[in-house]
């Protein structure tokens, strides 16, 4: 359904002449900042372990094709990077990229003023702070899965206008 939206142009791919239509994967609609304050309109969500887009459209909005609607609302433009892995993917994608994931990350002191739960990343020596508290590689990239664990889910009474808009826009002018 969400490419299906996608206007087509004439585009000459090998440069001979030839047009043919094609859909414009360049063009792209944005959620509006308003709808993503309005907490009345959606709910936050923990994506759980092996949960994709596509189930979680199935289990709240009785169809799995309306995941990109999930994906649009979070800014997941990369369903690979953007998304949270899975536990076994998870464990895999650490071991590939450290050789050890019990090592030093970086070092990290609380905020003294505002908001005094927010961690300050102080690079990776603590020299300057040596009460700084050490963050090993798997800690980081676990704070990293479990920033991306929390989506906004919109009410489902609310996808019909959503999903028509949607519409809309894509089918505007694009000139």
């Amino acid at each position: 359904m969400y490419f299906k939206e996608f206007p087509t142009i004439p585009y000459d791919a090998e440069g001979n002449g030839k047009f043919k239509d094609v859909k414009n994967l360049l063009r792209r609609v944005g959620v509006r900042a308003k709808i993503k304050t309005n907490t009345s309109l959606y709910d936050t969500y923990d994506v759980k372990n092996g949960e994709t887009p596509e189930s979680i459209a199935h289990k709240l909005y009785g169809d799995s094709e309306l995941h990109w609607v999930i994906l649009l609302l979070n800014d997941v433009t990369d369903r690979f990077h953007d998304w949270p892995m899975s536990e076994a993917q998870f464990q895999q994608f650490v071991n590939d990229k450290y050789d050890n994931v019990n090592g030093i990350h970086h070092y990290e002191i609380p905020q003294s003023s505002g908001d005094t739960s927010k961690k300050i990343n102080v690079g990776t020596s603590n020299a300057d702070y040596p009460t700084a508290t050490a963050i090993t590689n798997f800690e980081h990239e676990q704070a990293q899965q479990d920033k991306k664990r929390k989506i906004r889910l919109l009410d489902p009474s609310f996808v019909p206008s959503f999903v028509g808009e949607f519409k809309s826009l894509m089918n505007e002018s694009i000139i």
